[in-house]
């Protein structure tokens, strides 16, 4: 079936008549090359209508490199698709920084970079605080699960039930062969041994959606820590971004924390099932965090919130995760790169969201992605057509 967005009225004749593909850009650490079109240059920061085919061309005036920074949630997907776009598109070139959602929003909001990234959608008050004239977009790009990371040599399938995991978080329950641990894992052999548990330093959109997702299913979770990017934890070390919580759980045996799905399958580590809704124990898997996000409906302004999901066989622990992009730039030709960035996430992309451990976007969201991105550049047509 066919996803397209046409807006044909603001695309030049020419444009019109030829198919527009997929667009891409790249990572940091990618080099871009010389455009391949010599002729007739437009002067860099110009931007034409668009003449992207099959050729591979994305006329941006010349070469231009847009920057963006924020969550370590979607980075390793970030940089996969900013990497293979690069190698297609050597004129557009996408810095990404993994510094944090707290710290992407707070650049973002500065206008220090072209696109922030956040696991949280932004509140009002920071949609409030975007320059009016620059205004804000917050576009779902991909999906994925918050785990229970942990570190126990012999112990391949821990369960823990609701109560038992914030407990932990509490400090309440110190020790892996704690009795409510060891009955929930009959013929498990826990050890004698202290629970660590590595939480987040940094302002976090993997720690505002853990923390929501407690702060729904336990009241005492709620009044005594409660949400956010940051909070005060009752107990544990901290480490930066998902890739420092994911070395510090690798290196200390006994260790338990929460990262991206993603970041333990890429890095091979284990993984609790946990205690669903339902009642039921349910383990991390691309099947069981579809089903979660197929039961949520998407607003209009594309933000959504899912703490505690319904359905026997829904993962508890699922989030979105944005891009923030302003709904207009200063220079056409940088729009036009955000646009393709975009596109290409939306489809290319997320060919590949599966492999790395992420969610892709149901169809209907892909679309009204779309919809809204299409409204950046006015000399751009997004195209999510079915292959």
């Amino acid at each position: 079936m066919s996803l397209a967005i046409k807006q044909v009225a603001k695309v030049s004749p020419l444009a019109r008549n030829i198919s527009v593909l997929i667009l891409t850009t790249s990572l940091a650490a990618c080099g871009g090359a010389t455009d391949t079109a010599t002729q007739n240059q437009p002067t860099p920061g110009s931007a034409t209508d668009t003449a992207a085919t099959s050729t591979g061309k994305l006329d941006l005036g010349g070469k231009l490199t847009i920057n963006g920074a924020g969550a370590s949630f979607p980075a390793p997907l970030y940089q996969r698709w900013f990497a293979d776009l690069n190698k297609k598109y050597p004129n557009l070139q996408v810095n990404y920084q993994s510094v944090g959602s707290g710290a992407g929003v707070k650049q973002f909001k500065a206008g220090t970079v072209d696109f922030g990234a956040s696991d949280v959608a932004m509140k009002d008050k920071d949609i409030a605080a975007i320059d009016p004239k620059k205004g804000v977009l917050l576009l779902p790009m991909s999906a994925g699960s918050v785990v229970f990371a942990y570190n126990l040599p012999g112990v391949q399938d821990l369960k823990l039930p609701r109560k038992v995991y914030v407990d932990i978080l509490l400090g309440k329950i110190k020790k892996w062969n704690d009795p409510r641990l060891v009955a929930a894992n009959p013929g498990v052999n826990l050890p004698d041994k202290d629970i660590t548990f590595v939480h987040r330093s940094d302002g976090s959109g993997t720690t505002g959606v853990f923390t929501k997702h407690l702060s729904a299913i336990s009241p005492e979770w709620k009044s005594q820590v409660g949400e956010g990017k940051t909070v005060e934890w009752k107990t544990g070390v901290g480490a930066k971004g998902n890739e420092g919580v994911t070395a510090q759980i690798k290196q200390a045996e006994g260790s338990i924390g929460y990262i991206e799905y993603g970041y333990a399958k890429l890095n091979k580590i284990s993984f609790a099932t946990l205690e669903n809704k339902e009642g039921e124990f349910v383990k991390p898997s691309d099947e069981a965090a579809s089903k979660t996000l197929s039961a949520v409906k998407l607003p209009g302004n594309l933000r959504a919130f899912i703490t505690d999901p319904e359905g026997k066989d829904s993962y508890p622990i699922v989030t979105y995760t944005w891009i923030l992009a302003y709904k207009k730039y200063d220079n056409p030709a940088k729009a036009k790169a955000v646009e393709a960035m975009i596109e290409y996430g939306l489809t290319e992309g997320q060919k590949v969201s599966t492999e790395l451990g992420y969610v892709p976007l149901p169809a209907n969201v892909v679309k009204k992605v779309a919809a809204a991105a299409d409204a950046i550049a006015p000399d751009y047509t997004i195209s999510v057509a079915s292959k």
